[in-house]
Order: C-alpha cells, then structure tokens, then sequence
C-alpha cells in the first residue's frame, strides 16, 4: 500500500483514481468542483481533502492531472499548494499534457525542496483510463521512475522512462502529431471511398488487416463513415495539445507543416459546433 494524493478528477483522473483506490493503495483526492471528490469517496471509497496542501501532506505519491500549465502551477505554488506542503522525498507525478518548460520548471523546483518529479501525460483516452490500460510517457530519473511505475501500472499497460526531465511532454507532442496526421488521412481515405460508393464498414475490416491498419482506423473507421462522433477526445483538448507541440516545434526549427495545416482544420470543426465532438469528426469538413 502506498500514501497517495490525486488532484484533478476530470474524464481521465476520476477513473485513474478509482484504480489506485481498488488495487488497496491509501488514496487522498482533490478537485476544484468539491462535489465531484464526494461523489468519486462515494464510489470509491478513500478520502478527499478541501485543499491541495491538505491532500497532498502525508502522501508518498502526488499524483496531477489537470487542465493546463496554468492550472498546474495554480495548484503547485502558493500556500496552500502542492509544492510547500509535500513531505520530503515524496514524488510529485503530473499526468496533465502541458509544455516541456513547465516540466523542467516543476524539476527544478521539487528538486530544491528534496522532493522527486515525473512528466508523466498518458495516451489512450477516456477509455483507456477506465479500463486501466493507458500509456505513460514518463520523464525524470531512475530512481523516481522506480518509485511510481509499479504504482502507475495500476492504471496503464505500458510505462515507459524516456529520458531526463521534460521526455514524456515531448514524446507526448510526438504521439499527437502522429495521431493529426493519420486521422486526417484517415478522414480523406473514408471520404473518398464513400464518393465512390463502397461499403467502407467492410473496406475497414479488409484495410485494418493490412498495411494500411492502425488504431485509429480499427477504433475510428467505422463510427467516422456513419458520422457518430459525440465520445472520445475532444477537439478542444487537442487543440491545446497540437497548440504545445507547435509551439515547441518553433522554438526547436522543426517542421511540422502538416500539424499545422490540421490544427487549421480542427479549428474550422469548432466554428461548427464541435468543441466537444470526437477527434475523428476531423473528416466532418469534408462531409459538410
């Protein structure tokens, strides 16, 4: 068992928390909604705390998934924040998909406190974290990795240390130039083969087999072609990450043209209505 502390109980951490909670570890949440830290005690059992300084002060493990930097710095500093009131050696783990800045920014200063830290943003969606099957992209040392991976795996399938502070943030940003890239493909290809007039219910279960197979078109292919795209992964969220990666991009003198020419893209589906709509309804443009 192991003294935890989760803040953020959104799509992703409410669940995430639960599997903590269930595989007997000693779990202590927070949220800015105090309502949703009841209802997840009410199902979960453990405990929640009115502040981040009180979740957070006997924990082992402090675990983040929150909105953005600067929600994550919101909660981090300041009196009643993460930083001040963290026992030492306690390990500060952010789950949220923020910039590699704010990495090596929360490094440095658990570093000067005595505490540990992992950049640790995770892939595989809402589903993915209530079937505990996530993919986490970690950053920090060895000796912190050791510390929180067997703790991590209790909702994830694979954890991975990737490098020095900051590496998990930047495979992340890797991981969702890839996703941009083969949705709008993906977009294009059921697009025109319905033009066509195929059965694209059937050229997705032929084409997933081959070459041309991925997640995204054995998990998305088919609710694309019949237009089903009230779930999954806002296009809100990942205009915030696809906004990180450029961004990154810039400063580093790498093209990421394609990245761009999508994020332009998902910013005509918002005008449209679909904040909130599934990552996959890029090829709503198309259709319209």
């Amino acid at each position: 068992m192991t003294k935890c502390a989760y803040l953020g109980l959104g799509v992703m951490g409410y669940p995430m928390a639960g599997h903590l909670q269930q595989a007997g570890h000693d779990v202590v949440v927070w949220n800015r909604t105090t309502a949703k830290a009841d209802a997840w005690v009410s199902e979960y059992g453990g405990a929640s705390a009115a502040t981040p300084a009180a979740a957070v002060a006997d924990a082992d493990l402090v675990f983040l998934i929150l909105g953005n930097d600067d929600s994550v710095r919101d909660v981090c500093n300041g009196d009643d924040g993460v930083l001040d009131n963290m026992k030492q050696g306690a390990v500060l783990v952010d789950h949220t998909t923020a910039s590699a800045e704010l990495a090596l920014e929360l490094s440095a200063a658990t570093e000067q406190r005595g505490l540990g830290f992992l950049d640790a943003p995770v892939s595989g969606g809402e589903a993915g974290a209530q079937n505990g099957v996530l993919t986490v992209m970690c950053g920090g040392t060895d000796e912190h990795f050791a510390t929180a991976k067997p703790v991590i795996d209790t909702y994830a399938r694979a954890t991975t240390l990737l490098g020095p502070a900051s590496s998990g943030q930047l495979t992340k940003m890797v991981n969702q130039i890839s996703i941009a890239g083969a949705l709008q493909a993906l977009s294009e290809a059921i697009n025109f083969g319905n033009a066509v007039g195929l059965d694209m219910d059937q050229v997705v279960d032929v084409i997933s087999q081959g070459a041309a197979g991925s997640w995204q078109m054995e998990n998305r292919g088919k609710t694309m072609a019949a237009d089903e795209f009230e779930f999954g992964f806002a296009i809100e969220h990942m205009r915030k990450d696809l906004g990180i990666a450029i961004a990154e991009a810039k400063r580093r003198g790498a093209d990421v043209t394609i990245t761009e020419q999508v994020d332009g893209y998902y910013a005509d589906i918002m005008e449209m209505g679909g904040q909130r709509w599934d990552t996959s309804a890029l090829i709503r443009r198309l259709t319209r």
